[in-house]
C-alpha cells in the first residue's frame, strides 16, 4: 500500500484529479470512436472535400470561440459545475448526430460536441494547478495528456471496427450511441470524485475581480506568454492544414490505401508513442527548464507533413505515425508554462484567452487547407511545413524559458491598462 501511495505521488493522482482523469477518458473515448471518421462519414453523407474543410474549419473556430468562455465559467461557477454543463453539450451533439443522418446535422452536431475538448481543457488545466503545487503541475498536465491518448488510441479501433461491420453510415452513427453512453457515465464518475468548491468558483472578491473581456486578459499576459503564442499559432497552421485530409490521403489517395481498421491502429501507433515520452519528460521538465521541451515538440510538429508526403504503404505511413506521436514530447510542458505565467486564481480564464486567440486564427488555416488540398495534396503538405519552419525558429530565437522548479511570479503581475 505504502508503494501504490508514493506511485500515486509520484504521478500526482490524488482524488479530485483521478475523477478528472476517468471523465476524460470516457468522454474522450465516445468522441473519438467516430469523430477520426468524421470526413469519410461526410462523404458518404452526399458532402465533398469542401464540406470536411468546413468541418474542420468549424472544429478550429469552435475550439476558438469556446476557450475563453469555457475558462471565465470555471473560474465563475467552479470547475465541477462548469464539466458538467460541458458533458451535457456534447451529449446534445452526439444525439443531433445520432437522430439525424444528414451531413448539414453533423455540422450541426460538431457545434455541440467537437470543441468539448476546447471548453472543458482549461477548467482541467484550473483545477489542476489546484490540486497540485507548482513542482507539480508538469506531471500533472502529463497525466491528464497521457490518459487522453488512451481513447485516441482506442477509438479509432473502435470506430474502424464498426465501420467494417456496419458501413461507413450506420458505422459511425453507431459509434455515437457508445459515445452517449460512455458521456453519461463519466458525468456519474465526475460528480462521486471531484471535490465540490465551497462558494462556486472562489470569493465574491475574486469572482467581482474576474475579467469578462478575453482583450484584457490578453493585453495582461506577460512577454513570455505573447512569444510562446506567436509561434504556437504558426506552428498549429502547420498542424491544420493537413489535419483533415490526413485519413483520405492514408485511405484513398496513395498507391496502397489502408483500410478504416488500418487506419484506427496508426492512430494507435500514435498515441502508444505519445504515451510512452509523457511521464519521462514531465520528470524532467519539473526538474530543469521548459523551453528546450517545447522547441523539440514544435520540431517534430513540422516534420509530419513533409514525411508523410513520401508514405504510400502501411508500413512508410507506421513510420511517420511515430513522428506524429513525437509531437507530444513538449506538449504537456507547454501547458503547464501557460498555466506558471497566468496570475493566481485566474489560470483557466488566462488558458481560455490564449486559447481563443491560437484557435480564432489558426482557424483560417482549417478553411484554407481545403483549398491547398483542391490544388494538390504536396502543396498543402509542403505549405503545413513551411508555417510549422517557422513558428520553430521564431521560439527557438524568441521565446523565453522558466524553471520548472521555482514558483512563478505571475501572482503580482499588474493589469493592463483597460481596453474598452
Amino acid at each position: 500500500m505504502s508503494r501504490l501511495r508514493q506511485t500515486a505521488s509520484f504521478l500526482g493522482l490524488r482524488k479530485s484529479i483521478v475523477g478528472l482523469l476517468a471523465m476524460v477518458v470516457l468522454v474522450d473515448m465516445g468522441e473519438r470512436t467516430a469523430e477520426r471518421f468524421l470526413p469519410i462519414y461526410l462523404i458518404a453523407l452526399g458532402g465533398g472535400a469542401l464540406s470536411v474543410g468546413v468541418l474542420n474549419g468549424v472544429q478550429n473556430l469552435l475550439n476558438a470561440l469556446y476557450s475563453f468562455p469555457g475558462g471565465y465559467l470555471s473560474d465563475r461557477i467552479g470547475i465541477k459545475r462548469a464539466l458538467l454543463v460541458f458533458n451535457l453539450t456534447a451529449i446534445a451533439g452526439f444525439a443531433i448526430v445520432v437522430f439525424i443522418p444528414a451531413w448539414q446535422a453533423v455540422i450541426v452536431g460538431a457545434v455541440f460536441f467537437l470543441a468539448w475538448s476546447a471548453i472543458s481543457l482549461p477548467a482541467a488545466m484550473s483545477l489542476i494547478a489546484k490540486a497540485l503545487p507548482q513542482r507539480k503541475r508538469t506531471m500533472g498536465v502529463s497525466m491528464h495528456s497521457l490518459v487522453r491518448r488512451i481513447p485516441m488510441a482506442v477509438g479509432p479501433l473502435i470506430g474502424g471496427t464498426f465501420i467494417g461491420i456496419w458501413g461507413e453510415r450506420d458505422g459511425v452513427r453507431y459509434a455515437f450511441v457508445v459515445a452517449i453512453a460512455l458521456a453519461i457515465i463519466g458525468i456519474v464518475l465526475q460528480e462521486a470524485l471531484i471535490a465540490d468548491e465551497h462558494g462556486g468558483g472562489g470569493s465574491r472578491k475574486a469572482l467581482a475581480d474576474l475579467e469578462a473581456n478575453p482583450l484584457r486578459v490578453l493585453s495582461g499576459m506577460s512577454r513570455s506568454l505573447r512569444s510562446l503564442l506567436v509561434a504556437d499559432i504558426l506552428v498549429r497552421f502547420c498542424e491544420q492544414i493537413p489535419y483533415a485530409f490526413v485519413v483520405l490521403w492514408a485511405m484513398k489517395v496513395i498507391a496502397h490505401p489502408v483500410s478504416a481498421f488500418q487506419f484506427g491502429v496508426l492512430t494507435a501507433i500514435e498515441m502508444a508513442t505519445a504515451v510512452l515520452v509523457y511521464v519521462p519528460v514531465a520528470y524532467f521538465a519539473d526538474r530543469s527548464t521548459k523551453k528546450p521541451f517545447v522547441v523539440m515538440t514544435f520540431v517534430f510538429f513540422t516534420l509530419f507533413p513533409v514525411v508523410l508526403l513520401f508514405c504510400h504503404t502501411f508500413a512508410t505511413l507506421a513510420l511517420a505515425f511515430v513522428l506524429r506521436g513525437m509531437k507530444e514530447f513538449g506538449e504537456p510542458t507547454r501547458k503547464a508554462l501557460i498555466v506558471d505565467l497566468a496570475p493566481e486564481g485566474r489560470q483557466a480564464a488566462t488558458f481560455g484567452a490564449y486559447y481563443l486567440a491560437r484557435d480564432l486564427i489558426v482557424s483560417v488555416a482549417a478553411f484554407g487547407g481545403a483549398f491547398l488540398w483542391e490544388v494538390s495534396p504536396t502543396v498543402n503538405f509542403l505549405a503545413a511545413f513551411a508555417f510549422g519552419a517557422a513558428g520553430t525558429v521564431w521560439f527557438a530565437v524568441k521565446g523565453m524559458d522558466l524553471p520548472s522548479g521555482r514558483e512563478p511570479v505571475t501572482a503580482g503581475l499588474r493589469q493592463a491598462p483597460g481596453v474598452e
